[in-house]
């Protein structure tokens, strides 16, 4: 059974411009979007349990480039967890050695205190294994010995309560390990260094986005916002405290300066009132694991982009009264939800560069003995990509059908960068960086000043284009001044060196108490 419903037409035309209309986002559509995401900022600085969480992550201070010191960091997300040395030079730089261990699917869904007592012996197991490059930078325990700090990234939601605290909310990623959802993961972890009686202090725990601010901030000497734009999607950035209004009465939570926020962001307009969605996007989210949730990353993140190109391509194969693509053949690639993978269009991409722009093509009278030679050689290497990656025989793909694949590729990911692009632009406008468009399209001036960006995740590292679409998107909203002053650079293991800097953050405040 079909996930969605196939095209029926009198005019084949007229399908293509359908679908082409549908994933368009013109420049009141971005405004509108960005001022939602205001509006939904200023809601999860005021209170809790809303969509846009807007954690408080009680990091208080951004690296400048100049602190030095050396520090372990624990870094668990996935499969792999990693223990890593991070020794920050005070110049920018900074060296890493780091161990991988293996998480058994065992550990992820047994009870907690064997995945913590895990992920003790691996630290163990580093310390005992690998000499380090100098001495760690020691905490104080006024009634014990001088303990080794560790920064935990711990890439599951949480609700921080303080730098070295924060209760887990949830399990995802395959993990569903029992009695740790409620509990605080800081003492999950430091209960289990304790029994076994390794001298080693959790000081902090840093989320994945924060920690790829914090390591853009010290390599490029300060950093305004990280994001993440891979398999999911994600951001941070600095506020002021007086503007988390829901911190007024935490007694541990500072009463002025600035604060780092996980703002959660993939959860943007789970109501979809404002998301701009097509019918592929509603059979995703109906068959996906966490129907209504995660919007904004079911648009944008490397996840899902391939899964809606998917179903746009079914709808086609399916159309009647005849089929629109591939002579209405499939494949299991087509078929199996989850089958086509995002990396895949990146390829369709890479095969069609510099093949130039490509509006809506006249699909239905596609003749592709007009074609100029330029043209052909790149849908010829698209078409290449598409018989491999898709699993057609030759004789089943036309240059036509290659180039519907691209279409419908550069549809998909071309929203997904300007949708991008309005997450960026409101941090711009909640710190006062940027002002709207006026009526007339101009924007006032603002003070010049670099802002740095950074950044993590496969598409914005790997995709073609990626960069140069979420740019667009800046330009329309925030206009031309301000984003060819924002330095977007990627956030260097952000993981490990995030971590590193709030080990060292939380040092300097113990040894200070």
């Amino acid at each position: 059974m079909p996930a969605i419903s196939s095209q029926h037409f009198q005019d084949p035309q007229a399908v293509f411009d359908q679908i082409d209309a549908q994933f368009q986002l013109n420049d009141q559509a971005l405004i509108d979007l960005a001022k939602t995401f205001l509006a939904e900022f200023r809601l999860g600085l005021e209170a809790y349990n809303q969509d846009m969480a807007m954690i408080p992550t009680f990091v208080t201070g951004v690296p400048d480039g100049t602190e030095k010191g050396t520090f372990l960091a624990l870094d668990l997300g996935g499969t792999n967890l990693r223990v890593c040395e991070v020794v920050l030079n005070g110049d920018k730089t900074f060296n890493l050695r780091q161990q991988k261990y293996k998480v058994s699917d065992a550990l992820k869904t047994g009870e907690a205190t064997a995945l913590f007592d895990y992920l003790a012996d691996s630290v163990d197991a580093f310390l005992t294994d690998r000499a380090l490059s100098s001495p760690l930078s020691p905490t104080r325990d006024e009634d014990a010995p001088d303990f080794l700090p560790l920064g935990m990234t711990f890439s599951f939601p949480v609700e921080q309560t303080a730098l070295n605290s924060g209760k887990i909310l949830t399990w995802t990623k395959g993990f569903s390990a029992k009695n740790a959802v409620g509990n605080d993961v800081v003492k999950l972890l430091q209960d289990a260094f304790d029994r076994k009686h390794i001298h080693v202090k959790c000081v902090a725990l840093v989320n994945d986005t924060v920690g790829a601010l914090l390591s853009r901030a010290y390599t490029a000497g300060g950093c305004l916002t990280g994001a993440i734009f891979g398999t999911g999607t994600n951001g941070a950035y600095l506020e002021e405290v007086a503007k988390i209004k829901k911190l007024a009465k935490s007694p541990t939570a500072p009463k002025d300066g600035y604060m780092l926020i996980n703002t959660e962001w993939g959860a943007f307009n789970n109501s979809r009132s404002h998301l701009p969605s097509t019918p592929y996007d509603m059979a995703l989210d109906r068959l996906s694991i966490n129907v209504r949730y995660q919007a904004f990353e079911k648009f944008i993140s490397g996840m899902y982009l391939g899964e809606i190109t998917r179903l746009l391509l079914i709808s086609l194969i399916d159309a009647t009264p005849k089929p629109l693509v591939f002579g209405g053949k499939s494949t299991p690639v087509l078929n199996n939800q989850w089958a086509l993978d995002t990396s895949v269009m990146s390829d369709v991409e890479e095969a069609w560069a510099d093949g130039g722009e490509n509006n809506v093509p006249p699909f239905a009278s596609f003749e592709s003995g007009i074609l100029t030679p330029h043209v052909r050689e790149r849908l010829n290497a698209v078409r290449e990509v598409v018989v491999k990656q898709f699993g057609f025989d030759g004789a089943d793909v036309s240059l036509r059908d290659a180039a519907i694949v691209r279409w419908a590729s550069l549809l998909v990911t071309r929203r997904a960068g300007l949708l991008s692009g309005v997450a960026i632009a409101a941090v711009l406008l909640q710190t006062g960086r940027a002002n709207f468009p006026e009526p007339d399209g101009t924007h006032k001036p603002v003070k010049a000043e670099r802002i740095s960006v950074g950044v993590d995740g496969s598409l914005i590292e790997h995709y073609p284009n990626f960069e140069r679409t979420l740019r667009e998107s800046l330009r329309i909203l925030v206009g031309p001044i301000v984003e060819q002053n924002v330095d977007i650079g990627l956030a260097k293991d952000g993981s490990g060196v995030g971590a590193a800097l709030c080990a060292l953050q939380a040092t300097k405040a113990l040894q200070q108490s």
